[in-house]
């Protein structure tokens, strides 16, 4: 590069980043080919991309362009004023425009420091990889040189496709401008809206989620939205706009000179996207608004032509078929121009909405349809399955170059596992203020749209369920009449699921039933036919369904489902389909408790629950939530009570799974059932149910300190657990290890938090804030944890406050593990000072990996000789050094000291501070539990301390010195001390180098019977077979030891008669390890053999 060679060194970019010094040589190399002009069209190819990647890091590429000279500082101070006040995405935005308008030196600054900083950008390293497996190809490098030419500048239309054309607009415009929403109101059935106006922008997602569904397809993906969403609010998601589905670098298939060649020129390749999102998320709008966008001129003018078709129309069609009539059928005049059409495949667009209804299957792995072409449609006038047409389209085996796109719900999206998409994206539905910005909308009186969000965001239930736009739609008609007529009391307004919809099924039954003469029989025939669709996973009903349900199109029918045209091959037909599906189980369970010939409610409820694929979870919590009077009493009013045995049994089949659950909780489906049973609870409102069944329980337990064994908690079943806790008096332990609660889901636990009285939350993620709500909690008078776990949370010195303020107060809160986190020396003074408060009665507390130096160890020192609770203090893996220890050595010589327990490994000591641990140890009369291991004390330091363990005044039982560079040279003082000791039971001394002559001085040790030593740890300290006859002498006569670990020494088969000798004279011996030597399988046998004579012998070999 031209400037590169006389260039000074970078600087430092910004504290929030971490540079790569060794930059990518094939990136490197790529951008060194590149000239000016491909320079330009690569940054132009990939800005959009560009924009959300450098966000985090936005002002640190400011910074070295303005060091470089290329801004200048008021350019540079723009950028960083945007960042400082928040606005990320603008500041990028500004800082790309400016490195567009400055030239080709910048452009390459700019990608070099992308080069230098992409293993800490995710967004940034996805560009350059996709870069990276390009290299040096010079294909990439003409085809970016080459200007980008409009495609109408290729094709000279005849009079008559442009004409054809403008009528096709006109008529998909026609077609697309105005949005029908649904009422449930008599004389507007049905409000008309200009599609501009109401459209809300979801945010689409270029990741593509698991497809493995376990529960409904709703909860898992809204389980999946708080996480997906967390990783937006961190800026890691790349958000994809309908308008780039095509011809850009989000396509997952191809070479990066394929992309570059669809975005710079006119690809003959063509490309298919798929777009998949959960029922009522928004993909048949989100196409209703992508071709009215086309039909308008805002996005794809690369495309001459838009078809777009619904596979629900599509299942009427039940004869072959060929891709021309297809086309003509729906828009008759084009006659007989799609010939010329054909001849120009790339500027063609389909669109298949709703590949979920599709009544056919379209196999993508199946090969015959690759290989045989009788199960292909390559010519478009060849008549065809539909199934074979569609299929051909995507594969590109039928006019190839067009571009297909297809959405579907995610349980149909393994149809497309196998097939050639190029992109493939998720409508993760609203985000943030999207939420509200939909209320707007949805109310004219935006006093009412004010008052609704504001109940909506006040419970946390109803407020997640808002990221889908059909739940939004109903919460607004359920919701707004509660805030538009005065006559109606607050406490009515609908808080869980149940209860909302209940509401929205009353206001059609107020405003229909009188046009039906039994309006319960026919809301009763509906719910068997939606049960029928539950359990076949259907949600599409044709008139055979109708006729066979013995139901007629009415006014109250319409208000309930939809009518939409089917197209048939020879007439319209008419298809109805429940407004969502979650309409659809709810009037599934309501006709549970109309039926006048009640069928075994519990056999139902059990066979429902065990269908793995969770089709019948959101049915089940319904059929629960109606079993509330809460729920029932308005349906009630209109059609008659509800059935009382039905009533009864569903309650009783409530008890019985949580008396079942509760205690089966080892498997994460265990805990699963578990959470979907409170969920039940939460939704019956009934508080005599939840105190019968839960309100004796000691233990709930969500979390495992193996993550992939942890259930992770949404907010909402935070929501739920904490409105069952609420309905205890006591629970004795609520592990949430691993869960992900973070503090938004802490918060939501927080009213029932200090009912645990123990409280496993580690490995969370709570960070500062959520801590607050902790101590919040433990400042509660009637707080009752004694326990509380929180270690690895993100907890800064930042959060010490409250919780040393908390600490100073609480009466019931004795072990606290603080392990793992970043408290650093600052908030262990803080928490020092509250140890000093006579108040505080913790008595055990972990601060081991917390970033501790010897500056805190003052404080902490004052602490101990001060404190008369404290027993066990662990600051293990913190960098105290000898100066640290020297200080806590002179608090443990207080007589007021009470620690018995100390960890003190892995801090950095050496022999240096041992004299002064020695003294300690000659003195303190509460210690008995030191743990030193993974230190550098070496021979001389373990030779001090063997001198304090002979002292008759030590009461150590418990020592910890592995990993401590030890070699033979100690072995003999600590012989001796071992030999006088009258409490060291436990001694640790793995991972030295002891060798066998080193030990034997150790068995001679335990020949004396003065000798107490109980557990003794040898695990790799170089010991081979010549050891093995001073050790059986050694135990023969032992009458202490009951546990020896030799693991991962040299022994042979040599050493097997020896150590069966040994196993069968020493009967004191319970647990011996001899795993990770050397031994044959003759020889394992051989010594596994003796269980049998020794029945309660645990052995390891």
């Amino acid at each position: 590069m031209a400037e590169g060679s006389n260039r000074r060194e970078d600087p430092t970019f910004s504290p929030r980043m971490t540079m790569d010094t060794d930059p990518t040589a094939a990136i490197t190399e790529f951008l060194t080919k590149c000239d000016d002009y491909q320079l330009f069209q690569l940054t132009k190819f990939y800005r959009d991309r560009l924009e959300q990647a450098i966000e985090e890091v936005v002002d640190g590429v400011s910074s070295l362009l303005t060091y470089e000279r290329h801004f200048s500082g008021q350019e540079h101070r723009k950028v960083v004023d945007l960042v400082e006040k928040g606005n990320r995405t603008d500041s990028s935005k500004l800082l790309l425009s400016l490195v567009m308008e400055k030239g080709s030196p910048a452009r390459r600054v700019m990608w070099e420091s992308f080069v230098k900083m992409h293993h800490v950008v995710p967004k940034l390293d996805k560009i350059l990889k996709e870069m990276q497996e390009l290299g040096t190809d010079p294909e990439i490098l003409s085809i970016a040189g080459h200007n980008c030419q409009d495609p109408d500048s290729l094709t000279i239309l005849s009079v008559l496709i442009e004409a054809v054309q403008k009528k096709h607009k006109e008529t998909l415009r026609g077609q697309t401008e105005t949005l029908r929403v649904n009422t449930i109101l008599i004389k507007e059935k049905v409000k008309i809206f200009q599609l501009v106006t109401l459209y809300t922008e979801l945010t689409v997602i270029s990741t593509v989620r698991d497809r493995t569904l376990v529960e409904h397809e709703l909860l898992a993906r809204g389980r999946d939205h708080e996480k997906w969403r967390e990783k937006h609010l961190r800026r890691e998601l790349e958000k994809i706009r309908t308008d780039q589905l095509f011809q850009s670098s989000f396509s997952r298939s191809g070479s990066l000179v394929q992309k570059m060649r669809s975005s710079f020129q006119r690809s003959s390749s063509g490309s298919s996207a798929a777009v998949n999102g959960v029922p009522g998320i928004g993909k048949t709008t989100m196409v209703q608004k992508i071709v009215y966008d086309w039909a308008t001129g805002k996005i794809y003018p690369h495309f001459q032509f838009v078809f777009s078709f619904k596979f629900r129309d599509l299942n009427a069609i039940n004869c072959r078929i060929n891709l021309k009539n297809l086309i003509l059928d729906l828009y008759p005049y084009f006659g007989n121009i799609l010939g010329e059409l054909w001849k120009n495949p790339e500027r063609l667009l389909f669109i298949f909405d709703g590949l979920d209804e599709f009544k056919d299957s379209i196999d993508f792995g199946d090969n015959r349809r690759n290989t045989e072409a009788d199960y292909m449609c390559t010519d478009p006038e060849d008549q065809c399955e539909v199934s074979e047409i569609v299929y051909s389209l995507i594969q590109h085996k039928l006019l190839p170059g067009c571009s297909v796109l297809v959405t579907s719900r995610p349980t149909a999206l393994h149809l497309l596992e196998k097939a050639e998409i190029s992109v493939w994206a998720e409508i993760l539905g609203f985000v943030g203020e999207e939420r509200k910005e939909y209320f707007n909308k949805f109310f004219e009186d935006q006093s009412v749209a004010a008052a609704v969000f504001k109940h909506v965001e006040e419970n946390e239930i109803l407020y997640t369920m808002c990221y889908n736009p059909s739940y939004c739609w109903i919460l607004g008609l359920s919701l707004g009449p509660f805030f538009t007529q005065r006559d109606i009391k607050q406490q009515q307004i609908p808080k869980t699921i149940t209860q909302l919809y209940s509401c929205y099924i009353y206001n059609i039954l107020k405003n229909h039933g009188r046009e039906i003469e039994s309006p319960r029989d026919v809301l009763l025939t509906i719910g068997v036919m939606a049960f029928t669709g539950v359990s076949e996973k259907k949600i599409v009903f044709g008139n055979g369904d109708l006729i066979k349900y013995n139901l007629q199109p009415s006014q109250f029918l319409s208000g309930f489902m939809m009518e939409l045209l089917e197209r048939d091959d020879s007439a319209q037909s008419v298809v109805y389909t429940f407004p969502h599906l979650t309409i659809q189980e709810f009037i599934a369970a309501l006709a549970q408790f109309l039926t006048p010939n009640p069928w075994d409610i519990r056999k139902l409820l059990n066979e429902a629950q065990n269908k793995e694929d969770g089709r019948f979870e959101i049915f089940l919590r319904f059929v629960v939530g109606l079993s509330s009077s809460q729920s029932a009493r308005p349906l009630e009013e209109l059609l008659g009570p509800f059935l009382h045995q039905t009533t009864c049994g569903v309650i009783d089949w409530v008890k019985e799974k949580v008396e079942g659950q509760i205690g089966n909780t080892e498997s994460q489906a265990g805990k699963r059932d578990l959470l979907n049973t409170f969920h039940y609870l939460f939704e019956s409102q009934n508080k005599t149910l939840a105190q019968a069944t839960v309100g004796s329980v000691e233990t709930l337990t969500f979390g495992h300190w193996d993550s992939r064994r942890a259930l992770r908690l949404t907010p909402i079943d935070c929501t739920v657990l904490s409105h069952v806790i609420g309905l205890c008096d006591t629970i004795k332990h609520l592990n949430l290890e691993h869960c992900s609660i973070q503090s938004e889901g802490l918060q939501r636990l927080g009213p029932a938090l200090h009912k645990c009285q123990v409280l496993s939350l580690q490995a969370i993620k709570l960070e500062d804030s959520g801590v607050k709500l902790l101590s919040a909690a433990l400042r509660n008078p009637d707080c009752k944890i004694q326990k509380l776990g929180l270690e690895d949370v993100g907890l800064k010195n930042s959060c010490t406050k409250d919780l040393a303020s908390a600490l100073s107060t609480n009466q019931s809160l004795t072990v606290l593990n603080l392990g793992s986190n970043k408290l650093r020396d600052s908030g262990v003074k803080l928490l020092s000072a509250a140890l000093r408060n006579p108040d505080c009665k913790i008595q055990e507390l972990r601060l081991g990996a917390n970033d501790l130096t010897a500056s805190c160890t003052e404080d902490l020192s004052s602490a101990l000789r001060t404190n008369q609770s404290l027993t066990v203090l662990n600051l293990g893996n913190n960098k105290l050094g000898d100066s640290g220890v020297k200080l806590l050595s002179a608090a443990l010589r207080k007589p007021d000291c009470k620690i018995q327990e100390l960890g003190l490994d892995d801090v950095g000591l050496t022999d240096s501070c041992t004299k002064d641990l020695s003294s300690a140890l000659s003195t303190n009369r509460s210690l008995t539990v030191l743990n030193l291991g993974k230190n550098k004390l070496g021979d001389s330091g373990v030779k001090l301390l063997s001198a304090a363990l002979r002292n008759p005044d030590c009461k150590i039982q418990k020592l910890g010195l592995d990993e401590n560079f030890l070699t033979d040279s100690c072995s003999e003082d600590l012989s001796s001390a071992l030999s006088t000791n009258r409490s060291l039971t436990v001694l640790n001394l793995n991972n030295n180098e002891l060798g066998d002559s080193g030990v034997k001085l150790l068995f001679g040790a335990l020949r004396n019977p003065d000798c107490k030593i109980q557990e003794l740890d040898l695990e790799c300290v170089g010991l081979t077979d010549s050891c093995t006859d001073d050790l059986v002498t050694a135990l023969s006569t032992n009458r202490s030891l009951t546990v020896l670990n030799l693991r991962s020494n040299s022994f042979t088969d040599r050493s097997v008669p020896a150590l069966r000798s040994l196993l069968q004279t020493c009967r004191s011996l319970e647990r011996i390890c001899l795993g990770g030597n050397q031994f044959r399988p003759n020889g394992k046998r051989n010594l596994e053999s003796l269980r049998e004579s020794r029945p309660g012998l645990s052995l390891t070999v």
